[in-house]
């Protein structure tokens, strides 16, 4: 089966050509474009359309945001996408809309080894379900249940439950980010915009300001999230090594408290670019003792395998993986 994937996030949106044969994938014409400039994903697939030549008759997009009835109001796009509108629009046979966190799920299982960077090899002889958590312009979960011969990918939206603070510092950033926000969801601290959320508080907490070229991305509307995980990486600023400190012990807590939901045995697989950028980070320590840390679930904890995923296409395969087990 020849068919368009895509990956449409809040930062960028993926496009490429699939060739599914039974479990196997090939991809090949990949390209990516700047989500916020363009107004619909139409556009987006109108110029992939015209710069390729590509032709087909079958589409999956994976998209950051629930499905409901074969639509999609994107989480951190203004567009609302509608799998029968778009099949008219584009003159295609059929259109699948999943969630994007379900399509890196059902990518995993045909992840090589040199896809994956392991943290922590839990119990090589564990298995059972498994979860993708990805930090990244949002915070994406799903789930993959296993049924004793291989694993079904399903989706969540648990990057938006409740953030819950477990000691005095995290209980100031819930009031901070509640006087800000109203009710605040895990997104609020373990995402890009998090990053820059838990730095904003560290300056409040501490009464101090931002460096004078770290101000002057802020004011610019840089990458602020980048620049101060980059500072934090070359110790550049203190202010900054703290905050990202503080952001991958919220990781592992939240990716632990994943893992805990799903009895992931089978394994947790960090997603997303924040990861994929920070892996040094990641390996330091803090994440893992946030995943751990929970109490009498310890020893359980340690049972489950850690793997960062390094390869950038996975929402893509998972997407034409989706369409293929269909």
């Amino acid at each position: 089966m020849r068919l368009l994937v895509g990956d449409i996030g809040g930062t960028k949106t993926a496009l490429g050509l699939a060739e599914t044969d039974g479990g196997s994938v090939r991809l090949g014409e990949t390209r990516r474009y700047p989500s916020a400039s363009f107004g619909s994903l139409d556009q987006i697939v109108q110029r992939y359309l015209l710069e390729t030549g590509a032709t087909c008759r079958f589409a999956v997009f994976a998209v950051a945001g629930p499905i409901h009835d074969r639509r999609c109001e994107t989480t951190n796009l203004p567009w609302v996408l509608d799998a029968e509108a778009l099949e008219q629009s584009l003159g295609l046979t059929c259109v699948e809309l999943i969630n994007d966190l379900e399509a890196v799920a059902w990518g995993v299982p045909i992840l090589s080894s040199d896809d994956l960077a392991e943290l922590h090899p839990g119990d090589p002889c564990s298995q059972g379900n498994a979860c993708v958590v990805a930090a990244g312009t949002g915070l994406g979960q799903a789930g993959l249940f296993w049924d004793g011969l291989r694993h079904h990918a399903f989706a969540t939206e648990g990057g938006h439950s409740d953030f819950a603070p477990a000691d005095d510092l995290e209980f100031a950033l819930l009031t901070y980010l509640k006087s800000r926000f109203g009710r605040v969801s895990w997104e609020r601290v373990v995402s890009g915009p998090g990053i820059v959320n838990l730095f904003d508080f560290l300056r409040f907490h501490h009464s101090v300001q931002a460096p004078d070229w770290l101000q002057a991305v802020i004011d610019t509307g840089g990458d602020t999230a980048a620049t101060i995980a980059q500072a934090a990486a070359d110790d550049q600023c203190p202010l900054c090594r703290e905050t990202l400190n503080l952001f991958m012990r919220l990781y592992g807590r939240e990716a632990g408290n994943a893992a805990l939901k799903h009895m992931a045995l089978g394994g947790v697989y960090l997603g997303g670019g924040i990861a994929l950028k920070n892996l040094a980070c990641l390996r330091r320590g803090g994440f893992l003792e946030g995943f751990f840390d929970k109490g009498r679930m310890g020893s359980l904890m340690r049972r489950m395998p850690v793997r960062v995923i390094l390869q950038p296409n996975t929402p893509l395969l998972g997407a034409a993986r989706f369409m293929a087990l269909q």
